[in-house]
């Protein structure tokens, strides 16, 4: 069984709803599942994903992220990084320091490309977590890195647990030169031997030529959102969303939304899509 599990559901903007990270959790044959998972991974831990993550600890089934009331972070076992915006890598200062100094040292697995993983130290992280007592650290002082090789197909991926297998795909989020030279990831998700699959789109510009295949093989998509209209934008909006066949559309939930999604001028979007996705709550994809 593997199920999705939204800690926040907004933009990095948002306020109402904390920014989209998303737990996977893995589940083998005949568990209690209102038990740790088998096997968890976090798709990003953004600025606000520490709070989202303490909101979430809290509710029904998710008791084993809970230690006497602050998050149990060893409890998370892998962290995929979609790309460096800080409403998705915000969170991996505390997590990091959490786990070193509350938890022993304990080293989660943190998987993305190899030039996301190196920019993520030197770029990012390495301010604040550069310097230990008496040492210089580097990345491997916190965190077992997991580099995906991008192919000349420039999709590649790892399995876990010997049935679910997680391939990256290169997003257009942004670019400097030419399409795709800022690295940004997507990610599918199909299960050994169903032929089902699932699809995060990670932050991107719509892109359908690129990714439809992908989407039509999905039995359950979730794409990010721009709920208005602008010149040059850096994620999917609504309308070009809107023009996708009517059978990607209504298995598709909608993330990364304004904190005006609402509204009632949004209310026609169950009559198009699967809907707005909620945070807190269990998807399953895989039974």
């Amino acid at each position: 069984m593997l199920t999705i599990t939204f800690l926040g559901v907004g933009g990095a903007f948002a306020k109402r709803n904390h920014q989209s990270n998303a737990l996977i959790e893995i589940w083998n044959e005949g568990p209690d599942r209102q038990q740790a998972p088998d096997d968890n991974l976090l798709i990003d831990f953004g600025a606000t994903g520490p709070l989202a993550l303490h909101e979430l600890k809290d509710e029904d089934g998710f008791a084993y992220l809970n230690d006497k009331g602050r998050i149990h972070f060893p409890s998370i076992k892998r962290v995929f990084i979609s790309h460096l915006h800080a409403d998705h890598i915000g969170g991996l200062e505390e997590m990091a320091f959490a786990n070193r100094f509350l938890y022993a040292g304990f080293k989660p697995q943190l998987i993305s490309s190899d030039k996301i993983l190196n920019n993520l130290w030197e770029q990012s992280l390495r301010g604040g977590l550069g310097v230990l007592k008496d040492k210089c650290a580097s990345l491997s002082d916190y965190f077992e890195s997991h580099a995906i090789a991008m192919t000349d197909t420039n999709r590649s991926g790892l399995t876990i647990r010997d049935k679910y297998r997680f391939t990256i795909f290169p997003t257009d989020h942004l670019s400097i030169r030419e399409k795709y030279d800022w690295p940004s990831l997507g990610l599918f998700i199909d299960e050994a031997g169903s032929g089902d699959g699932a699809f995060f789109s990670g932050d991107t510009r719509y892109d359908f030529e690129a990714y439809g295949s992908m989407l039509s093989r999905s039995k359950i998509v979730f794409h990010d959102v721009q709920l208005f209209d602008q010149p040059d934008p850096v994620h999917a909006l609504l309308s070009e969303l809107k023009t996708m066949p009517e059978a990607i559309r209504r298995k598709t939930w909608l993330y990364h939304f304004d904190d005006t999604w609402d509204d009632p001028e949004f209310d026609h979007i169950k009559e198009l899509f699967a809907g707005f996705v909620l945070p807190k709550k269990r998807y399953v994809i895989f039974n």
